[in-house]
């Protein structure tokens, strides 16, 4: 087992939207900014017990690190229970459920009182704040997201480790055709390079984020998120700027997708197990 490539996320305290524009969006690169919402209600507030308070009787999806089957649908939760249950089971004992995408405007409206959408120079999509939840060494697949946005992932309770890599190391990274993912059983804290030579050659960032912290994840980054402790996180987004991936964006949503589910549906666990093969395939024959 050896670790990856990874160059240090930038840090920046209160950066103006002049430098972020200038220094991170136009380049895009990544970066993590300290100390830009303490004035936020949300920074004093937001915790696991004011989360069980606000919105305790609410009931959660989760989802944990199976590999996707053929039979789960679009964003199908593994499992569900009471927000309640949820913060006591993730502050209780180690566990691998997690709650992505959830809407806080639709399940708690009076949460946007908590915090207001800054402005980096980026139209933020005000419909879309999500929350995302997760226990100690709980972690996401590596993935990009289907609309390729700009990402400011606010960090709250807790610590998260991020590894973030550009669309430029997509030879590397064992992607799966048809997909937003890499292969499910690469650990991307811990990653065996017999197994995933490839990833030798990948190059890539790191970051740990802490309560109040905000990460900037450029158009299209891969990311890979492992809770080390307990906590959550909102992002906010704003649409693809560069017209490459914006396009690719539209391509995800009305065409990929669909393609994706319908092969699913005709062909079972056989397009699965194809799609992970074409990864390895592709990506060795890319590397030799």
């Amino acid at each position: 087992m050896s670790s990856l490539n990874l160059h240090d996320i930038p840090r920046e305290i209160n950066i103006s939207k002049e430098e972020f524009i200038a220094n991170y969006f136009r380049p895009q690169k990544p970066v993590v900014i300290e100390g830009f919402i303490e004035d936020w209600p949300a920074y004093k507030k937001w915790s696991l017990d004011y989360m069980k308070d606000v919105a305790g009787e609410k009931t959660v999806p989760l989802y944990d690190d199976r590999p996707v089957d053929y039979n789960d649908g679009f964003n199908e939760p593994h499992a569900k229970m009471k927000m309640s249950e949820y913060v006591d089971l993730l502050k209780n004992e180690p566990t691998k459920y997690r709650i992505f995408l959830w809407n806080i405007l639709k399940e708690i409206p009076q949460l946007q009182n908590d915090y207001s959408y800054p402005d980096f120079g980026l139209k933020l999509m005000k419909s879309l704040p999500m929350l995302f939840f997760g226990g100690t060494d709980s972690h996401t697949f590596m993935h990009y997201d289907i609309d390729l946005a700009n990402i400011f992932h606010f960090h709250f309770e807790g610590k998260k480790r991020c590894i973030l890599f550009d669309q430029n190391q997509n030879d590397h990274l064992y992607k799966i055709p048809h997909s937003l993912i890499t292969r499910e059983d690469i650990d991307f804290s811990n990653p065996d390079f017999h197994k995933w030579p490839a990833l030798k050659d990948a190059r890539g960032w790191q970051c740990e984020l802490s309560h109040g912290e905000v990460l900037y994840m450029p158009e299209g980054y891969w990311h890979y998120m492992k809770y080390l402790t307990p906590g959550f996180s909102m992002s906010l987004r704003a649409i693809a700027r560069r017209p490459k991936n914006l396009g690719r964006a539209i391509y995800n949503v009305l065409i990929m997708r669909h393609f994706d589910n319908a092969m699913r549906r005709i062909k079972g666990q056989q397009w699965i197990d194809w799609k992970n093969e074409q990864a390895i395939r592709r990506t060795h024959k890319r590397f030799s």
